[in-house]
């Protein structure tokens, strides 16, 4: 049947994320998800729409919702976007912000649904590698360019950049925009939405995937110069008028407004979090310093392959990336104190 399709489908490679699997007792700490969850205030607020309003379209501008998240961040509304989830908003931005013939610079060790967006707008990539640290480097970005994108802290690594840093590249590139993917910010990074007033080319991007427990729910933002945002509003306005239901508009609203809940939770992750990597490195692994919700590990004895398969077996799932470079890491998900003590159990088993 592909005699039906468009030429350039044949030509895609399609992001693969991590795996669901359908297992009981089984230890997840694959995907990133937030080993708590939501705030209950967000489960109430969920409940209370599924009533004869479900007939309505939802608010097709989110107003409410961009009014919650700019007086978290003391931005304007103007400068909000939100969309179903920061796939679908990072999608928009490169649609819209990073087509100009030019190459899109991002780290060659990084998020791997960058390349693919590329290859669906057909945009020029260039990766620019990671130092022998596996720090990234900003001054190789001081390149011609269509635009720049980076994670901070960086995926899979778990590392993050000073905001400082952040913003002398901002003042050495204002030709293009500046994207700072910020999903895992809230587990030991400072968000550079504080930087969007002084610099018009900065958007940075979130999701309440991971801080918010929220992955369900399809929820991603953007901030940024209104400019930046009246871009992202155009494209989404020309794609789909509704991308978030009633039910995903209620429960983003409460989840930014229990402030309490979510630090309560973030601090746990960070605690596990510090715990998980001492443990890991009295049983010989190089960590690699984590701001986010997961470690980045490799055994100086042990193939990373072999470890992910003996990890399945006792029913703890992590993730394996067969790439150069990373192919003797795990990422490691911290999950509940339990489930970080039941992967720590089973890693001394195997070896």
């Amino acid at each position: 049947m592909s005699r039906f399709w468009s030429p350039f489908v044949k030509d895609l490679v399609p992001y693969v994320p991590g795996e669901q699997p359908k297992l009981d007792n089984l230890i997840k700490l694959n995907t990133n998800e937030n080993p708590y969850g939501p705030s209950p205030r967000a489960i109430e607020a969920i409940r209370a729409v599924p009533d004869d309003s479900l007939r309505l379209y939802p608010a097709p501008d989110a107003d409410a919702l961009k009014a919650t998240i700019a007086d978290y961040y003391g931005v304007r509304s103007d400068q909000v976007f939100v969309g179903n989830g920061s796939d679908e908003v990072l999608a928009h931005v490169f649609h819209g912000l990073f087509q100009h013939g030019r190459p899109l610079l991002f780290p060659d060790i990084s998020y791997s649904f960058y390349p693919v967006y590329c290859g669906l707008y057909g945009i020029e990539a260039k990766t620019i590698a990671l130092d022998e640290d596996f720090r990234i480097d900003l001054a190789a970005y001081r390149q011609p360019n269509g635009g720049i994108i980076f994670p901070n802290p960086n995926a899979p690594t778990g590392i993050a950049l000073g905001l400082g840093e952040i913003e002398q590249l901002l003042q050495a590139n204002t030709d293009s925009v500046v994207v700072v993917d910020e999903a895992y910010v809230d587990f030991g990074a400072e968000t550079a939405i504080s930087l969007v007033d002084r610099y018009p080319n900065l958007l940075v991007t979130q999701s309440l995937s991971k801080s918010r427990s929220l992955a369900g729910l399809r929820v991603g933002l953007a901030v940024g110069h209104a400019d930046l945002i009246e871009a992202l509003e155009r494209i989404k306005n020309s794609f789909n008028s509704y991308p978030l239901d009633r039910l995903a508009l209620a429960g983003a609203e409460a989840a930014f407004a229990d402030v309490d809940y979510f630090e309560s939770t973030r601090d746990k992750v960070i605690r596990s979090r510090q715990w998980l990597a001492t443990s890991l490195a009295e049983m010989g692994f190089e960590v690699l310093p984590s701001a986010a919700n997961f470690v980045f590990a490799r055994h100086r004895e042990h193939d990373a392959a072999a470890l992910a398969k003996g990890l399945r077996e006792q029913r703890v799932i992590v993730r394996h990336f067969a790439k150069p470079r990373i192919d003797q890491f795990l990422r490691i998900t911290v999950g509940t104190d339990a489930q970080n003590e039941k992967l720590v159990e089973a890693l001394r088993a195997l070896l």
